[in-house]
């Protein structure tokens, strides 16, 4: 079975990749957080660039995912991506943020599917990439994704990841997984499955009823759990001790990238890291008012030292 890590935004960058994969070894893919393409013409700025630096991502199978509505943007994008070494391309149609969704964009697209039909017959004709795409089933209703699973279905797309929430659920409630094995099973393209795998117990339940499932797409869980795709495999379950370890050449790692902003990237990545110990508020009470690297420091060797260990890093939903 493919493993592989899902984009989040300002979590799963380049950085977090590097340092994941020299502890815990490298998943079988990994895409990227959300990549506004430059103008037809102009290069991906700054931030994208380091994102998409070969040299950063040495070693690893790296999927560039796109935010856009606009095809010739997103053709652009492809043709540099291309002329990188990239050899495929992620359109983000699952992004659930209001802001992006207001603008049409992520989630947004699925609210007018005959615009997105028309977008992918564009860029699946023009692309010199293969597109592949990430969505959710609907935006309000799970009743949206018939059209919209109709639709991609006259695409030929690389493969279709499917998280099977709608749009207004964010990441709440219990993920439709009927509804994936109904791409499952009639899609001309392979269907990646993606939501709250957090443990052995949650791929077993999803193998046991859809055996049929060969690459599931990781998220929280690897953010709570870095040697999650391990246990997956049958490898041991993550220390204290190696969460410590990891913990400390990541925050190296953002240092010496962004300074002192790295304790507030960190403490994005302890709202999920949290999940790794027993008493998670205790855990966010430690750090959520620190602002300097020496008492972020101080408050993490207190965590580290005295809270105790979680049996599964899992996440609680409405």
């Amino acid at each position: 079975m493919l493993l592989s890590l899902a984009p989040m935004e300002g979590l799963t960058g380049h950085v977090f990749r590097r340092v994941h994969a020299e502890h815990f070894g490298a998943l079988d893919r990994y895409y990227t957080p959300f990549l506004t393409p430059p103008h037809p013409g102009s290069s991906f700025g700054k931030r994208a660039a380091a994102e998409l630096d070969p040299a950063n991502n040495r070693g690893l199978t790296v999927v560039p995912q796109l935010l856009t509505k606009d095809a010739d943007q997103f053709v652009w994008a492809a043709e540099v991506l291309a002329e990188m070494g990239y050899t495929e391309v992620n359109l983000n149609a699952g992004c659930p943020s209001g802001t992006v969704v207001a603008k049409g964009r992520g989630a947004g697209l699925l609210r007018d599917v005959e615009a997105l039909d028309a977008f992918l017959q564009d860029v699946c004709a023009r692309s010199p990439l293969a597109v592949s795409v990430k969505t959710r089933i609907g935006v309000v209703d799970d009743g949206e994704f018939e059209k919209i699973f109709a639709m991609y279905c006259r695409h030929p797309l690389a493969e279709l990841i499917v998280h099977p929430r709608v749009q207004k659920d964010r990441y709440d409630g219990v993920p439709r997984r009927s509804i994936y094995a109904e791409a499952l099973a009639a899609a001309p393209f392979p269907v990646v499955y993606n939501g709250d795998i957090f443990g052995e117990d949650d791929r077993d339940a999803l193998l046991a009823v859809y055996p049929q499932t060969r690459h599931v797409m990781l998220g929280r869980g690897v953010l709570a759990n870095p040697a999650l795709a391990r246990v997956l495999r049958g490898g041991a379950a993550l220390s204290r001790e190696e969460l410590e370890r990891f913990h400390d050449d990541l925050f190296d790692a953002y240092l010496a990238e962004i300074g002192g902003n790295a304790v507030f990237r960190m403490k994005e990545w302890w709202f999920y890291a949290q999940h790794a110990f027993a008493n998670p508020l205790a855990v966010h009470r430690r750090v959520r008012k620190v602002r300097k690297v020496a008492e972020y420091r101080v408050a993490v060797e207190g965590i580290f030292a005295s809270e105790a260990f979680a049996a599964v890093a899992r996440f609680d939903t409405k």
